[in-house]
């Protein structure tokens, strides 16, 4: 059952947190940095934005192996896999109708994109599966320049950043404030998540 609840936080949350990006990238003002990039890699190249997601990540898996010197973390494959179908189901299922024209709404799907996302990476990290590429990509950065994570986190940003803008990819106002936004955002949730998972799991161990 402890399985159960935490394979459920896992593929509740990753759901959501993919409807909340493809919700970024709609508005049309500024997509997340590593969002922006598979767009931009989308326009230029072909393929999907969620075939993007896999191929970076898996990209990343190797590079984080190489950062912290040990193997790669092929456990990662399997959320960055989740996320890139995720993302097309979400793109060409429900959002490539969707055409958002006045300023007001564009920041109002923005702004509750950010929110949703954030309500997702809060409750799919309860399930303390393996995290996604990026984010590892993240920590090893961390851990191989000893710098803090809020350094190794921009650093991260700055490399999908770069070439998204090189390839003019949907860079923006929406890009800055998502990149300081989505720490608060999952701050915001992740405390409710926490609590409903160990309520969850009090009460299986009562069962049981």
């Amino acid at each position: 059952m402890n399985f159960l609840i935490r394979l459920a936080f896992y593929c509740i949350g990753l759901f959501i947190m993919t409807f909340g990006v493809c919700m970024t990238i709609k508005a049309d003002l500024g997509a997340g940095a590593w969002d922006a990039l598979n767009v931009a890699l989308t326009d230029h190249l072909g393929l999907s934005i969620g075939r993007w997601v896999m191929i970076d990540g898996a990209i990343l898996v190797f590079i984080n192996a190489l950062l912290v010197k040990r193997k790669p973390d092929f456990l990662s494959f399997l959320t960055i896999i989740v996320i890139g179908f995720m993302v097309d189901f979400w793109m060409y299922m429900i959002f490539e109708s969707w055409q958002i024209q006045p300023f007001i709404i564009k920041l109002i799907t923005l702004i509750s994109g950010i929110l949703i996302i954030g309500m997702g990476i809060s409750c799919y990290l309860q399930a303390k599966y393996p995290q996604s590429p990026i984010d590892n990509f993240m920590l090893a950065l961390k851990e191989r320049f000893h710098i803090s994570l809020g350094m190794a986190k921009t650093i991260g940003e700055l490399t999908a950043f770069i070439p998204a803008l090189l390839l003019k990819g949907p860079i923006g106002i929406g890009t800055i404030i998502i990149t300081f936004a989505i720490g608060p955002s999952i701050q915001l949730f992740f405390p409710f998540f926490d609590k409903f998972m160990r309520n969850l799991q009090a009460k299986y161990m009562k069962l049981t």
